[in-house]
């Protein structure tokens, strides 16, 4: 029986969303599950299944990488291979779906054959191919055409594809705005359509990013992709081409954009602390109406800055002729993105709906294990934080939040980062999941110095032997004076077993009201006075402070600290690790406490 080229085209889309075959024929209405299995083999989709498994694993490590701070040049070397890597399957996943749509549809090869005979490569070969002896010259752009860009395309997601199409369309405004979640390959996309615009328009591209390793994230993928799907050598910091586009990379430095102009692209603007500066300086670059401005972040909180920007409220301003015009909804937002009065595009992608979209690098359900409800929310379903009910404030958590290539004594690449120097661990097992979190954190050793949170790790599952042997392996890495430990569920596990390895370190933390409210106590002192400093990369760790609450005791009696609203404390579990390691400085310290928090008996 002969079926349709359309028939076997969703058979395999089916079957690369890891369907079974007796799934595939009864959806499909198929006699038997026989031909799903010959298909499999004839056109190798299980190694394309493979290269995603691999593809998922090099997407992981990348943001792993991307979140070290003061990269080693080991990890900066691996970065950029796993990135090449990265970029390479995707164009051996376009290859490989482009040749089984053809065969399924019975053309051959032989016009790609004629060409290469007459001496033109095609896309694969751009500019006489890559022979030896035949490599362009680097920046050499001059050969691409529209139509070369289309094995790229291939390879986006339906939400990155969208993005590229809002850009190119005439009728849409030329801003984006973009809410989104994290690790779904925003960066990847954006850096793809703006090497496309610089070299079918010439137009100069800019980027700017909240941090440094960003920016330079940004630059590798461009790099990559450049060679991967068309063969070309891009060099240079900023990468000129040869129609004289420029590319530049910058972090949140804003004065290091204002003298140039060109499309420009805001990473994680969110977490920009000089957003309104950086934003008038990205107006100025895009000044004139054939540039593009395209911002997009994860949220932070709702009192960041850039908060009444996303919403409109900016725009609204004192005018009271626009003070009752309606914006779109969020889950109009999300539902392809509108036009807003303010002629902005907005859009919001969130994990859920990016898997939905083709994503297969994600497992949603597995990063609501490894994260609290308030965390995943914040980074993955793009809800804003509301500190108006916290504890702390995320104008005063934002003053905390550094680049943590300024600490010159931390070298996370080395088997010693933080040389012989002392650092303080806190561990934290949830409560109500089965995760767990340990900060490595290095106290002040002079006046002037603050606590500054070296790592941060999360670990899943109920095997405390395993998080001990984790834990086993920092002690070896790190000269620990000091161990907290909340005792509670698993935690009591851990504690029998590292105690008996460290019996000076290991300090048990049983808790009660008065010891909650005394780490919480702790906390608020050390952040009012502004005595810790986080990673910037770390955004889970603002999120989970804002998780801290006021509310009653069990009994009602007396005022306490809840990181929900159940009775249960059992999320922020970053913010609970870093107080057991924190509580190791005495409350009563030599300095001057400016909080007014007091707890009434």
């Amino acid at each position: 029986m002969a079926y349709s080229p359309e028939i076997r085209e969703a058979a395999k889309r089916l079957y690369l969303k890891r369907w079974t075959p007796d799934e595939i024929r009864d959806d499909l209405g198929l006699p038997n599950n026989r031909i799903i299995y010959y298909w499999a083999d004839k056109h190798s989709w299980r190694d394309l299944l493979r290269e995603e498994e691999v593809d998922d694993a090099i997407a992981r490590r990348i943001a792993i990488l991307v979140d070290v701070p003061d990269k080693s040049n080991n990890q900066i070397k691996e970065l950029e291979m796993l990135i090449n890597q990265h970029v390479r399957l995707k164009k051996q996943r376009v290859d490989a779906e482009r040749k089984a749509a053809a065969e399924a549809s019975g053309e051959h090869h032989s016009e790609q054959s004629s060409k290469v005979a007459a001496g033109d490569g095609g896309s694969g070969s751009k500019g006489g191919g890559k022979g030896k002896g035949s490599r362009k010259a680097k920046n050499d752009i001059s050969q691409l055409k529209p139509e070369d860009f289309e094995a790229w395309v291939d390879s986006l997601f339906d939400y990155q594809k969208l993005m590229r199409d809002v850009k190119n369309d005439p009728t849409k405004p030329r801003t984006r705005n973009v809410l989104k979640s994290r690790q779904i390959g925003f960066t990847y996309g954006c850096a793809g359509e703006a090497f496309e615009d610089a070299v079918l328009t010439g137009e100069n591209q800019i980027f700017i990013s909240a941090t440094r390793a960003q920016a330079e994230v940004f630059r590798s993928y461009i790099v990559k992709t450049a060679w991967e799907f068309f063969e070309i050598e891009l060099k240079g910091n900023p990468i000129v081409l040869s129609n004289g586009a420029e590319l530049h990379f910058l972090a949140t430095s804003a004065s290091s954009a204002q003298s140039r102009s060109g499309n420009v692209y805001v990473d994680e603007y969110f977490w920009i602390k000089d957003f309104k500066k950086v934003s008038a300086v990205v107006t100025a670059c895009a000044t004139q109406t054939r540039f593009h401005k395209t911002y997009f972040s994860t949220p932070s909180a709702k009192n960041h800055p850039a908060y009444p920007f996303w919403t409109g409220d900016d725009w609204k301003g004192d005018n009271k002729t626009r003070e009752f015009i309606d914006f779109p909804t969020d889950a109009e937002l999300k539902d392809g993105g509108r036009v807003c009065p303010d002629k902005q595009w907005r859009y919001i992608i969130d994990v859920e709906t990016a898997v939905a979209m083709g994503c297969h690098l994600i497992d949603p359900a597995e990063l609501k294990e490894e994260y609290s409800p308030e965390v995943y929310a914040n980074l993955y379903l793009c809800v804003f934080v509301d500190d108006s009910a916290s504890v702390f404030k995320f104008d005063a958590l934002s003053k905390l939040m550094i680049d943590a290539t300024k600490w010159q004594d931390f070298k996370p690449g080395e088997a010693r980062p933080f040389g012989n120097r002392e650092v303080w661990l806190g561990y934290d097992p949830s409560r109500t999941r089965d995760n767990a979190c340990l900060v490595v954190v290095a106290p002040p050793i002079v006046a002037i110095e603050k606590f500054r949170c070296l790592e941060r790790h999360y670990w899943r599952g109920l095997n405390f032997q395993h998080h001990v042997s984790e834990i086993e392996k920092v002690f070896k890495r790190y000269n620990v004076t000091y161990l907290g430990i909340d005792t509670t569920g698993i935690g009591a596990g851990v504690w029998d077993i590292v105690h008996t390895l460290h019996p000076r370190e290991a300090v048990a933390i049983h808790y009660s009201n008065e010891n909650k409210n005394r780490l919480v106590m702790k906390m608020i002192d050390v952040v009012e006075a502004n005595r810790l400093q986080l990673d910037q990369d770390m955004k889970d760790l603002p999120a989970a402070f804002m998780a801290i609450k006021r509310g009653m005791s069990n009994g009602g009696g007396m005022m306490t600290f809840k990181a929900d609203r159940s009775e249960k404390v059992g999320h922020a579990d970053g913010f609970w690790a870093l107080s057991h390691a924190i509580i190791n400085e005495p409350i009563n310290y030599l300095h001057q406490r400016k909080s007014s928090w007091s707890i009434p008996n």
